[in-house]
């Protein structure tokens, strides 16, 4: 039986696709391309912390989806001057400026603000590792509760007591996101905590 022999056609038809890919791989990947690859790599994992701060200090899950985005955009475009703090910070740092032109959107338009409701079950709350009263305090709530307690604190209490107990940053990671003194931020997160003990103490008293 003869033997098959493939066309001249179809032989080069295999070589020209062969040297197409061989170009392509060759190919410089862009400078834009690499950049993105980096800013991915170092920034996705903090998303859920960004979104979670977001969330507390926006109170609306839409709004704090928006903050993030913009955030993101925002520190991809400056990536490429990025030299620290630590990335977490500098996100933080990024979503407060971002916040903060909501903050005045708001005010300008009066438009009101509502919790959503549900949105404070899927929060993850306190992971301080010692136990205290404060800890089983938070424990023993539901998240509803324990969210609305931090909501009720000023923005400043606020906004430390979460980027301290809930995204769990130093005191110097918390300073550098915030651009204040690390002695500030131990003064507003012993403030905040005092607060909420009062405000679990009240609440304790009214159940009874």
């Amino acid at each position: 039986m003869p033997s098959v022999r493939p066309n001249n056609d179809t032989k080069h038809a295999t070589t020209s696709e062969t040297q197409q890919e061989a170009k392509r791989e060759a190919m410089p990947v862009s400078d834009d391309f690499q950049k993105a690859q980096r800013f991915r790599e170092a920034a996705l994992p903090y998303l859920d912390d960004v979104y979670t701060l977001a969330r507390y200090l926006l109170r609306d899950a839409s709004d704090a989806e928006d903050a993030v985005q913009e955030c993101y955009l925002r520190a991809l475009k400056h990536f490429d001057s990025y030299r620290g703090p630590a990335m977490k910070p500098w996100l933080f740092a990024i979503l407060r400026n971002v916040c903060n032109a909501e903050y005045a959107r708001r005010a300008h338009s009066h438009a009101a603000i509502e919790d959503t409701p549900g949105a404070a079950d899927q929060t993850p709350m306190w992971q301080e590792n010692e136990a205290s009263p404060e800890t089983e305090v938070l424990r023993s709530r539901d998240a509803g509760a324990i969210r609305k307690m931090i909501d009720a604190l000023a923005e400043p209490f606020k906004e430390t007591f979460v980027l301290r107990e809930i995204n769990n940053l130093s005191y110097r990671e918390i300073a550098e996101a915030v651009g204040a003194p690390v002695g500030t931020v131990m003064s507003r997160l012993a403030r905040a905590r005092a607060m909420l003990r009062a405000a679990w103490t009240a609440e304790e008293e009214h159940s009874k």
